[in-house]
């Protein structure tokens, strides 16, 4: 694997379509697709679906894509800071969509002060695959819901407690409530793809599903979808009300009866990275100290 291979690979994934990914990359078509197949023969697994008339991402290659472009970014930190001789800290961080990555900004301003040569990064990875990553070193910390541990060099630490809450527009008619039940909650709902939400989350969103008739169903394929849909008005959606992450807009309201989920940050337990421990400690300085 190398970077010409890599650089292939996200340039037709961006495109999807080979030949103005040989235009950017200013290499044949032929090329192209060389190292596409190259890099395919060493992973092992398809990469894309071509056919006559489309380029489509394959589940693999979908999941490659954040593998790339850490590795790509690593390169290129590389060859600057070699070149210019400086000491640059890169500082890999990882959530699972936009709302979690908008609990970052107030802590890595701070870094930024104590630790100029700081490079932090940010990735939007798909929930299954975001703890392998901080497992393998690729992400040096990662938010999420606690889960039943499958990593065990892996250390989670608590932020908080979030409630299930009731997502909905100001127009919606579960707006007015300041609790609901499960047993009150009425109208069209908008489920989030059972990849890209906590096994808890999904439970309950099936057992809304099968009781509702084909036409108040929605399926969204990522979070940010399931609240753009929330936001036209088209229904409501469950997920937990995390300090600080909410989309602006919108009206959260507690669910009574259901079960809350632990947010927090995940770390490798003999990670020795000279930031992430003054990282740990303003995370934990910007929730409210979480209950034992």
């Amino acid at each position: 694997m190398n970077t010409v291979q890599l650089e292939c690979f996200m340039a037709v994934a961006e495109h999807l379509n080979f030949s103005k990914a040989s235009r950017e990359l200013k290499i044949t078509q032929p090329a192209v697709s060389h190292q596409i197949h190259a890099l395919e023969e060493e992973l092992g697994v398809k990469l894309f679906i071509r056919t006559s008339k489309s380029v489509t991402l394959t589940q693999e290659g979908i999941l490659f894509v954040p593998d790339a472009q850490l590795i790509l970014k690593t390169a290129l930190s590389a060859r600057e800071r070699l070149g210019r001789h400086e000491h640059f800290i890169p500082l890999e961080l990882g959530c699972h969509n936009s709302m979690e990555a908008g609990l970052f900004p107030p802590v890595l301003c701070t870094l930024a002060e104590e630790f100029p040569l700081l490079r932090p990064n940010i990735s939007l990875v798909p929930f299954p695959s975001l703890l392998s990553l901080v497992e393998n070193d690729q992400v040096h910390a990662a938010l999420g819901i606690k889960q039943e541990q499958k990593h065990a060099s892996l250390i989670f630490h608590k932020l908080c407690s979030a409630p299930l809450s009731c997502i909905c527009s100001p127009r919606h008619p579960l707006a007015k409530y300041g609790t609901v039940s499960k047993r009150e909650l009425s109208g069209s709902f908008i489920a989030c793809s059972p990849r890209q939400i906590h096994d808890t989350i999904f439970a309950v969103q099936n057992s809304l599903l099968v009781n509702l008739p084909p036409e108040q169903r929605y399926l969204a394929g990522s979070i940010e979808s399931a609240l753009t849909l929330v936001s036209a008005g088209l229904g409501y959606t469950l997920y937990p009300d995390i300090p600080g992450a909410r989309k602006e807009g919108l009206c959260y309201i507690p669910v009574t009866g259901l079960p809350s989920v632990t947010f927090g940050v995940y770390y490798q337990q003999k990670n020795d990275h000279p930031v992430l421990k003054r990282f740990l400690t303003l995370m934990r300085q910007a929730f409210p100290a979480p209950d034992a």
